[in-house]
């Protein structure tokens, strides 16, 4: 890496550490362009030479905060060998770090992040490669997959090779159960039901299993 690539590496993770440090102490919706600038030592106007959009910004610290989650999908997902059991596991384990972190998932995977959001995961990953150490290549293609809706994908592939779920059923499954939980997850933030994460979580994944028995192979 050249000098010049050097020092957009570190003003971006100046940026990036700043805008998480402020979601650890006061919640992902305290963000605000002014406030990391003042925390990183730069006026705000130059956070805008590193970063596209505020969501992005918003969504890099956010990433910062899931290494705990995708610690755990991984090792979870590793105790299964069976893919539609990965897949049910890998659920299990999404919607209960979910709903304890709302905000920041939905900064992740539900707010709009503007016209060019295809490789934000993987500049994620390439300044901070060592979030993905020890992920295994079929979890790591699911993690890299920026539409959420295609993040299932690789497991429900092995599904199909296992004869656990018919080929077409897969585009089916994947979006049904994706739309399960972003309706879940808005109506939780949104206060627009009364439950506590564990509960959300778990009326979540009742709705999941239904389908997911409903659509799989005999």
């Amino acid at each position: 890496m050249d000098k010049k690539m050097l020092q957009k590496s570190r003003m971006w993770k100046y940026f990036v550490e700043a805008a998480t440090e402020i979601i650890e102490e006061e919640g992902a919706r305290a963000v605000t362009i002014r406030k990391v600038a003042d925390r990183a030592g730069y006026n705000s106007a130059t956070i805008y030479n590193y970063f596209d959009e505020f969501s992005h910004l918003l969504f890099f610290a956010s990433m910062r905060l899931m290494k705990d989650y995708t610690v755990e999908v991984t090792r979870r997902m590793n105790e299964e060998s069976c893919a539609l059991d990965q897949y049910v596991t890998a659920w299990e384990c999404f919607c209960e770090y979910s709903f304890k972190q709302p905000d920041i998932f939905h900064s992740v995977f539900i707010r709009d992040l503007g016209d060019n959001p295809d490789h934000l995961l993987e500049k994620y990953y390439e300044f901070y490669p060592a979030d993905l150490v020890d992920v295994p290549e079929e979890i790591r293609m699911s993690l890299l997959e920026q539409n959420v809706v295609k993040r299932g994908n690789p497991i429900l592939k092995r599904a199909v090779e296992q004869s656990s779920l018919d080929a077409d059923k897969t585009e089916s499954l994947n979006e049904v159960t994706i739309l399960i939980w972003q309706g879940m997850l808005m109506n939780f933030l949104n206060n627009r039901i009364e439950a506590t994460p564990d509960e959300a979580a778990s009326r979540t994944m009742f709705y999941v299993k239904e389908i997911i028995n409903r659509l799989k192979s005999e």
